[in-house]
């Protein structure tokens, strides 16, 4: 059986660093909860596994991390 997976990309705006926008699935439009799995794919750059737990499609999106700088 082979798997066929979307990237799709991720825009967050400024707010809460807690806030975010948790995707919702472009198939049946429920909401997703938790991703299934992450990955580090560089230094600033995070990728997630999205599968909707309603209709079984899945999906990937990437988060640009930021460094964070500590001023004395």
């Amino acid at each position: 059986m082979s798997a066929v997976a979307e990237v799709m990309s991720t825009v967050t705006l400024r707010r809460d660093p807690r806030c975010s926008e948790l995707p919702t699935c472009p198939v049946c439009a429920d909401s997703m909860v938790a991703a299934e799995a992450s990955a580090y794919v560089s230094d600033h750059m995070i990728s997630y596994l999205w599968t909707c737990d309603n209709c079984g499609y899945g999906f990937v999106t990437k988060h640009a991390v930021k460094r964070r700088i500590v001023c004395n």
